[in-house]
């Protein structure tokens, strides 16, 4: 029975009254399928106990016996959760007879006819009552016959447990919350909240919350959290009495455990906990793990050893707070780069750390303390590549300032220089005994060099082109070289002479190594396969093909019996090397995965991708252990310390990070993970939200609570954006799958599949009546659907490359496309003929629309201009230049008579179309716009850009006038409700906020109002400090006031 998961047989068990409970398409909480698998059981015992009392003629009330069972269940399983031990043991007691066994029942169950008050009451706190031997506390749960032989399996001699760990957890969560849930204020008729919370916070201390930290319970954790969401009218009030609980603790430190216990919950139920008055709360060991606290006070409180992994502390005040060995699971940055970082290198000890950037600088850093021992820069262009000697004395840098430069570690300074290649050097690699050095180049050859003198010694030639890489054998004999005239060449690595040629690849060969053994050779090609080549013989003996797009780089497991390879296809694969079997794909980074690495025991692989994220991964199992989020920008970089306790990464965005990977448990946050949120739009009538994700779903949110109202399941790749139906009953979403769905709101199904492109699709709207859609796509064309058939009704050629983006003219007649082939067109709906060829644009046009009244087109591209079209003639009519860097988006002002645009120069400018000049500049964003949007009457533009901010600008006064903060990544997409009340924003932190004004309506707001976030969906990813307030902060080590200080904390 136990050798499938439990939780699966359980929910096959209980499969047909889940159906009845609850309606299809409902989402059903793990506590709800326990509830009704318990149920279920215990109705089975009691069915069993009145049919042989009916056989005794004892006569017996079933509502009763399932009572007892019930609240033994919960007795014992708090009692093993208080004990640490899963297994009861019961004393040798003399065998009784049958009809005595059923007999001494009644009196258990007549002990129950009590008030459901009375029955649920606990008992006094159990801290409080001495135990002399472990064995005496189980002795009441085996009272002769009592229960337990029915409710609990035989694993032993007198040994005892629960027929699963997780039903032990579900008890022990059942009577935590009812303890909590069962108090009743004295008074009931007009209590206010300050006289109910006095009474309550009487009663807390006899908790069984206030017992024992859950910490090491997490199921536990999970069953009560999920019942804060939970629409049974039993739990109506937990979630209010948890804060209240937490609340309690200002005043006496004996509840301290409980106020833990409370706000982990909380946490885990994924409750938004910012801006609460929590000065002088008492919450030692909490778990604040991606916990969303932002603007919470927590002055005077104790916060020691709580955890605050990935945790939004913006705006946090943490004045004389307590924070003794608080955890935050990062270290300090190691900065100094000033560009972005390219890679880092481990020196042989381990003690000191090599990073190179594109700042043309290299850095040495102390591993212990992370202090910057030294900069090497010599060097006039970006460095490609760094190797430390043998014995860490010396550093090798390659750069494409076509040089490779030898430095003394200790002192930073350049003692060697080698020159003669005439193109960007790729790779270099000292000899064993370092007096020599191979190198390889864009200038087609390979060269090596004497290390003292700085000759070059020998120059091999061959390749018909670049030279990608270069490397000794492991017994330094021979060297292998690859190119992009796709051959590998082995040679001598004494004479210099080509050995052997290794054909097969049908695209560039970008890496070549040779196996540890030196017998053979692998190599991995833009062609997609990786291939094993006999050294002797120059014979391809394995093709290993799987990914699906170019191969970024391979790394052999530290015992040589496996390989790692990582890809664009945003995989890592790993692969047995004696048989060339794969053996796992990793899958989990939603872009290309640029750098994998295994542990030292082989047991863990690290890995970085351009989706910013550093992962974790489990070799035996494939399964992602960790998501290390913090990074704003490509990871370039990730190495194991030596402990393997840590990693270091580093990235584009200049900085080098340490992890702290060493915590095994992670609290599950309630409600899922939600992916990076690509796109965001309201519903017709203002009531709900679509949100999609790189996760793959569509969801739907109710805009007054910020309730999940619905899934949609079925795309296959990273869902890039979704639009409701004119009457709000449909949601159509498009996908990098190259689909196309239609959705019904009501049920969650899909009701239609559109299927015909054969790249990403990246736009889609409505056309007249809503019948037909209309969709561009990766794959250069433009297509018009039937949505009640799903079926194809037309297909537009012409565009060379990618159409990024369409419009719909006001009149519904045309159609505007722009494309990466530089061209915008305009087409006939009816038709789908081409009429208008616009080609002035000498960069990839971003945007295209129409303007109010349909006679004009405004573009804007990567050539850094905007053009105005003429729909009659196709002519130009003004060329807007003024943008120092990429046109993201350019839109018509709702009166004609202006434009808007936002660029990569992180200004948005306002055009004047008759004069053609920029008659204002908006700056304040501090990174690229990639958004904008105008109010009904065109007074205000709301931005959003990667700065993780959105703005709200008023035209007249060319001022800004709100700034809205909290997002903790890039800003995708932002949306004004119909009726002009509130905003949406979406961001690839993987939170959705709602914004509401004072005023009403956020299209109205002035300076003098307020805007605030009204509810988050998503979880707090990154450890955020922004403007946090540590004034007088007690406990935190230097190192950790440094962290703080990096984040943006204010002491």
């Amino acid at each position: 029975m136990m050798g499938e998961p439990f939780l699966l047989q359980i929910i096959l068990t209980v499969l047909p009254s889940l159906m009845k409970r609850h309606s299809i398409g409902t989402k059903i909480s793990k506590s709800q399928i326990y509830e009704a698998f318990n149920e279920q059981w215990i109705d089975i015992h009691v069915k069993n106990i009145v049919h042989k009392l009916s056989e005794l003629r004892i006569q017996s009330i079933p509502k009763k016996i399932k009572f007892a069972f019930q609240q033994y269940c919960q007795d014992l399983g708090f009692e093993m959760f208080m004990q640490g031990n899963q297994v009861a043991t019961e004393h040798d007691y003399k065998e009784y007879e049958k009809d005595k066994i059923w007999s001494k029942l009644d009196p258990i169950i007549e002990a129950e006819t009590k008030s459901e008050y009375e029955r649920l009451k606990i008992k006094e706190n159990i801290s409080n009552t001495t135990v002399t031997k472990k064995q005496d506390i189980w002795d009441q749960y085996f009272n002769g016959d009592s229960i337990a032989k029915y409710v609990l399996r035989k694993v032993g001699d007198n040994k005892y447990q629960f027929v699963h760990k997780s039903c032990q957890e579900y008890y022990a969560a059942q009577k935590i919350m009812l303890d909590i849930l069962s108090w009743k204020p004295n008074i009931i008729v007009d209590i206010n909240n300050q006289q109910f919370q006095q009474q309550f916070e009487t009663y807390v201390q006899k908790l069984s919350i206030n017992c024992k930290l859950l910490n090491e319970e997490l199921g536990i954790i999970q069953f009560i959290a999920e019942r804060i969401h939970d629409n049974n009218l039993i739990f109506v009030n937990l979630k209010s009495r948890l804060f209240r609980i937490i609340e309690s603790s200002k005043n006496n430190e004996n509840v301290s455990i409980a106020a833990a216990n409370a706000i982990t919950i909380l946490n885990s139920a994924n409750i938004n906990m910012s801006y609460q008055n929590w000065s002088n709360v008492k919450i030692p060991y909490a778990i604040l793990d991606h916990a969303f606290l932002e603007g919470t006070n927590f002055s005077n409180a104790n916060l020691d050893n709580v955890s605050l992994y990935q945790t939004c502390l913006t705006k946090v005040h943490f004045t004389n707070t307590s924070m003794n060995n608080v955890y935050f699971g990062e270290y300090i940055y190691l900065e100094g780069h000033s560009d972005e970082v390219i890679g880092i290198q481990f020196s042989p000890d381990r003690t000191k750390v090599a990073s190179y950037s594109n700042d043309k600088t290299i850095r040495i850093w102390d591993t212990a303390s992370s202090n910057q021992l030294c900069v090497l820069k010599e060097h006039s262009d970006k460095i490609d590549e760094i190797q430390f000697s043998h014995d860490g004395s010396k550093i090798m840098s390659c750069s494409r300032d076509k040089t490779i430069r030898i430095w003394d570690v200790l002192s930073g300074q350049q003692i060697q220089i080698l020159k003669g290649h005439s193109s960007t050097i790729t790779a270099a690699q000292f000899s064993l005994d370092c007096s020599k050095i191979v190198s390889s180049s864009l200038d087609k050859t390979i060269r090596i060099w004497d290390v003292s003198s700085g000759e070059q010694v020998k120059l091999l030639e061959g390749h018909s082109n670049s030279v990608n890489t270069v490397q000794f054998s492991p017994d330094y004999s021979k060297i292998v070289s690859c190119s992009e005239d796709k051959s590998i060449r082995i040679w001598d690595a004494l004479s210099g002479t080509q050995l052997q040629l290794l054909e097969g690849h049908s695209d560039d060969v970008v890496g070549v190594h040779f196996t540890p053994n030196g017998l053979n050779i692998i190599s991995y090609s833009d062609d997609k396969t990786i291939r094993i080549w006999d050294v002797v013989s120059g014979k391809q003996i394995q093709l290993l093909e799987g990914h699906m797009d170019d191969i970024n780089g391979i790394q052999f497991s530290p015992d040589g019996s496996k390989i790692l390879s990582y890809s664009d296809d945003y995989t890592i694969r790993l692969w047995d090397l004696l048989s060339g079997k794969q053996l796992q794909m990793l899958e989990g980074h939603i872009d290309s995965v640029i750098i994998a690495r295994f542990s030292s025991n082989g047991s863990k692989i690290v890995s970085g991708s351009d989706d910013n994220t550093v992962r974790l991964w489990d070799v035996s199992s494939g399964k992602q252990i960790q998501e290390l989020e913090g990074h704003s920008n490509k990871i370039t970089g990730v190495e194991f310390f030596s402990n393997e306790r840590k990693i270091l990464s580093c990235s584009a965005d200049s900085t080098i990070r340490v992890w702290d990977i060493a915590l095994e448990k992670k609290i599950q946050l309630t409600g899922g993970e939600l992916g990076m949120i690509m796109d965001v739009k309201f519903s017709p009538d203002g009531s709900k939200i679509a949100s999609c994700s790189a996760d793959k779903t569509i969801r739907l949110w109710d805009v007054q609570s910020g309730r999940q109202i619905q899934v949609f399941e079925g795309h296959s790749q990273i869902v890039c954006g979704a639009i409701f139906s004119s009457d709000g009953s449909k949601i159509i979403s498009y996908s990098d799958d190259n689909m196309i769905r239609i959705w019904d709101i009501l049920s969650g199904k899909q009701i239609q599949l559109l299927k015909g492109h054969s790249g990403v699709i990246y736009n889609i709207e409505f056309l007249p009546d809503n019948s037909k859609l209309v969709s561009c796509s990766k794959d250069e064309t433009i297509r018009i659907w039937d949505i009640s058939s799903g079926r194809q009704i037309q297909l537009l050629e012409g565009h060379s490359d990618e159409v990024n983006e369409i419009a719909i003219s006001p009149d519904e007649s045309k159609i505007v496309s722009c494309s990466d082939d530089k061209t915008v067109r305009v087409w006939d709906v009816s038709s789908g003929d081409q009429i208008l060829l616009l080609k002035k644009h000498t960069g990839v046009v971003n945007s295209a629309s129409f303007s109010p009244d349909g006679t004009k087109v405004v573009s804007c591209s990567s050539d850094k201009t905007i053009r105005i079209w003429d729909i009659s003639s196709g002519n130009q009519i003004k060329l807007l230049k003024g943008h120092k860097a990429d046109v993201l988006d350019a839109q018509f002002f709702p009166d004609g008579a202006k434009i808007v645009s936002c660029s990569k120069d992180n200004t948005i400018r306002i055009w004047n179309i008759l004069t053609g000049d920029d008659i204002q500049i908006l700056e304040g964003h501090s990174d690229w716009i990639f958004g904008i949007q105008l109010s009904p009457d065109g007074s205000k533009i709301f931005s959003c850009s990667d700065d993780k901010t959105i703005r709200i600008w008023d035209v007249s006064s060319e001022r800004e006038i709100q700034l809205l903060e909290g997002h903790n990544g890039a800003i995708n997409d932002i949306c004004i409700s119909p009726d002009g009340s509130k905003l949406v924003s979406c961001s690839n932190d993987k939170t959705i906020r709602l914004w509401g004004s004072d005023n009403g309506k956020i299209v109205n707001v002035t300076e003098r109002n307020s805007v605030n976030y009204i509810w988050k969906a998503g979880n707090q990813r990154g450890l955020s400090m922004i403007s946090s307030v540590w004034k007088d902060t007690k406990g935190l080590t230097s190192l950790q006031k440094l962290l703080v200080k990096q984040r943006g904390g204010i002491f």
